[in-house]
């Protein structure tokens, strides 16, 4: 599935560049997540076992399916080594700390694989933007994040940066939809209008943001979600990519006592407890 809907990123990178009118029907879409879900599974498994660490960092335009894709992740994976952390606005208390202090703390541990929805990236987007921040300070946050992505990536950490575009209008229709949907209507906010008024310099902002940090470490992945089985199914795609390479997922052995406990206790042949 990676490949038209993804837009690896390169020097001159503009948002227009990126494709938007490919589409997936229904049958393929399932057929293609519930595969790549049993992959997650593996991989989880894997890391688990290796003690390996995997930081995935969602972007995306407001109402362009990051929730939606998590979802699909999160309902096939155990809390105990997954975690998704919701970034919204810093508290008073994490005001008064460095910016990156918050996300330190929320870093994988060995094993674990860690979601963030929104990230330190609101430097350079909405803090930028909505003037939060001075100009000083989030020109100065592309090195500091480049510098800390870097460090985390020496230390043994996959990073995988997903950023799903849709367009302006398709976005639109997305708000509309959420605003007839009493189930949906939380999702919409002053903010999310407010930040539509400002869509030439948020545009201008991601342009910069996805040019100036991504690195051979932690490559940014533009993945288009004007429709959002298609996108969905590009970004887990990218993950599974990233997350397996290199990374033995065939399954763990069956422990030679454990068997043996199985065939006393449970009064089975050894061989049932074996799959073939």
């Amino acid at each position: 599935m990676s490949g038209g809907g993804i837009r690896l990123i390169d020097e001159g990178f503009e948002l227009g560049d990126v494709d938007l009118s490919q589409k997936i029907d229904s049958d393929t879409y399932e057929k293609a997540l519930s595969g790549l879900q049993k992959q997650l599974m593996s991989i989880q498994q894997a890391y688990l076992r290796s003690r390996d660490r995997a930081i995935i960092v969602f972007e995306g335009w407001d109402a362009a399916g990051k929730g939606g894709t998590i979802r699909r992740m999160s309902s096939v994976m155990d809390p105990r080594g997954f975690k998704v952390w919701p970034i919204g606005a810093p508290t008073q208390a994490e005001l008064d700390q460095h910016y990156l202090h918050r996300f330190w703390t929320r870093l994988p541990k060995a094993g674990e694989i860690v979601v963030f929805d929104r990230s330190w990236y609101g430097r350079v987007l909405v803090e930028r933007v909505e003037e939060l921040t001075d100009k000083r300070d989030w020109t100065r946050a592309y090195g500091e994040i480049n510098e800390f992505e870097h460090l985390l990536a020496n230390d043994g950490a996959r990073i995988i940066k997903i950023f799903l575009h849709v367009s302006a209008g398709e976005q639109k229709k997305r708000f509309i939809e959420r605003l007839r949907d009493p189930l949906k209507r939380w999702k919409l906010s002053y903010e999310d209008f407010r930040n539509r008024e400002k869509w030439p310099l948020y545009e201008a902002a991601i342009e910069e943001m996805v040019e100036r940090t991504s690195t051979a470490h932690a490559p940014w992945r533009v993945v288009s979600s004007e429709q959002k089985k298609f996108g969905r199914l590009q970004a887990i795609t990218a993950l599974v990519e990233h997350l397996s390479e290199g990374v033995d997922l065939s399954p763990r052995a069956l422990d030679l006592d454990l068997i043996a406990q199985a065939q006393e206790q449970l009064g089975i042949d050894p061989s049932e407890a074996i799959d073939t």
